[in-house]
């Protein structure tokens, strides 16, 4: 299908640097003179309800939907929409505030026909001629928009784009039917890539289940990595929900495993990474998913003062105390390969392991299943918005320990028998970032006029009720139970 596009037969200057030549009879034209502007206004989350009038919030513009808006992920009730605005069939809207000038204005079109408003740091732009919805939210969230966008932004920490910005991005418009069967096509091509996107997520969550099968076994002893069979002898491990454990082995409060617990603090810090001599406080998810992420950090100002004994180097171990979602509180990392002069933050511990310790054991120990259950049971917060690890919960954490040269064989094994999987995640993800960026690609060639679709469009099936919806490809994680509990029965979003 791709193979067999085509550019158009005679191109003419757009006038418009970020647009380039576009097909002799589109036109060129700015969002202002083909509509209006509107600042949405709305509550907070707090006027969230189970069933009520649909409502586009801020944070899902930005996280959850790609270029159109099929259903919200969030409702008010009747009474509290009339604090909101109001939206239509085929509104555009703009996330007005972002982290990075590259990301600030992501936008998508609403195609909810009922009743639906959006919530505050939201632009609306509602055309005043006819463009194909489908169209338009393609357009104007494809890489000659977002270049457009980043131009536009304003601030540091967070970056505002405003409506009178907003009215100044250009967008290449063909004739009505033709945006119809580029939607047409786009739609089926998106939903194509999303399906192959979601697939490979799938694989991806396959191979790190089998992974955590492999580790949970060897750390709680079910499996001598060193035979590949169970241990000659078992014994209980006096924990109920533990059992049992191999009988040479023993159970420890971590608080007994540590020299000491540090924690980090909370100072005032610019949304971006470090640069030349600047120091930076890490985040809370620079250790989410058990692997340490340096770039999670921010930087922190020339005249900041701060204990010495708080910098990061490798070779510690980070714990995550505090995240928006449970499934990442108590995750646990190793710093390694560090470049960036780093401080810890007050959302963040750092254990220091006795000498008798392998401390890549212990890391593996706690990101096993048995070490989730306990973080599970242990989490604070208002149904998962807000999850915190207490201290004294974590120094009062189970672990199994098996006696120091075990603990180099079962390191040393696994990191044999997990290279593999490792590399078939690292190779998957990279194929996933090629469909991102073919995607991208081809979004931005078809709706700048770069390829000619009308044809292929023509052939086209009839779209598929069932097909993906807002360009989501997003496989969610399999609930924890403990985490669930802890989370009124609620599944928490990455």
């Amino acid at each position: 299908m791709i193979a067999e596009l085509t550019t158009y037969p005679a191109y003419k200057p757009s006038g418009i640097e970020w647009l380039g030549e576009v097909p002799a009879h589109w036109e060129a034209r700015r969002l202002g003179q083909v509509g209006k502007l509107l600042k949405g206004r709305g509550g907070s989350k707090e006027d969230e309800v189970d069933q009520g009038v649909p409502c586009v919030r801020y944070g899902d513009l930005y996280t959850t939907h790609n270029w159109v808006i099929a259903e919200s992920r969030s409702c008010v009730s009747r009474e509290r929409a009339r604090e909101y605005t109001p939206i239509r069939y085929g509104d555009l809207l703009f996330a007005a505030s972002g982290e990075t000038a590259d990301e600030i204005g992501k936008s998508a079109v609403n195609l909810m026909r009922s009743r639906a408003c959006c919530g505050g740091d939201i632009i609306l732009f509602r055309p005043r001629v006819r463009l194909d919805p489908r169209f338009v939210g393609y357009a104007a969230d494809c890489r000659a928009a977002a270049a457009q966008k980043a131009r536009m932004g304003r601030g540091f920490t967070v970056v505002h784009i405003y409506p009178h910005q907003i009215k100044r991005i250009a967008l290449a418009i063909p004739p009505l039917p033709e945006q119809t069967a580029i939607a047409r096509f786009l739609d089926h091509a998106t939903n194509r890539i999303a399906c192959y996107i979601r697939a490979k997520k799938k694989l991806i969550a396959l191979l790190e289940e089998q992974k955590q099968v492999l580790v949970h076994d060897a750390v709680t002893g079910r499996i001598d990595v060193r035979t590949g069979k169970p241990y000659a002898e078992y014994k209980p491990s006096g924990v109920k929900w533990l059992g049992d454990m191999p009988a040479h082995w023993r159970v420890r409060r971590l608080k007994s495993l540590v020299a000491r617990i540090d924690q980090g603090v909370s100072p005032q810090a610019e949304n971006r990474l470090c640069d030349g001599d600047a120091w930076g406080v890490l985040k809370a998810g620079c250790v989410n998913g058990g692997v340490f992420k340096q770039n999670e950090h921010k930087r922190l100002g020339p005249d900041f003062a701060f204990d010495p004994t708080l910098e990061v180097a490798n070779g510690d171990i980070l714990v995550s105390r505090a995240s928006g979602s449970p499934h990442y509180v108590g995750s646990v990392g190793c710093v390694s390969s560090l470049k960036y002069k780093l401080i810890l933050s007050d959302k963040t511990f750092r254990l220091v392991f006795k000498h008798e310790l392998n401390a890549d054991f212990m890391v593996l120990a706690m990101n096993s299943r048995y070490y989730r259950e306990q973080v599970g049971r242990a989490i604070s917060g208002a149904e998962g918005l807000a999850s915190n690890l207490p201290l004294s919960s974590l120094r009062a954490f189970f672990l199994i320990v098996p006696p120091t040269h075990e603990q180099n064989d079962i390191v040393l094994k696994l990191r044999e028998a997990t290279s593999r999987l490792n590399a078939a995640v690292k190779r998957t993800k990279q194929e996933i970032s090629l469909l991102h960026e073919y995607r991208a690609r081809l979004i931005a060639d078809v709706v700048t006029g770069k390829l000619d679709v009308r044809e292929v469009a023509a052939r086209l099936p009839e779209p598929n009720p069932a097909a993906a919806k807002d360009g989501r490809e997003t496989v969610q994680p399999k609930p924890n139970p403990r985490l669930s509990d802890k989370t009124s029965g609620k599944e928490a979003n990455p």
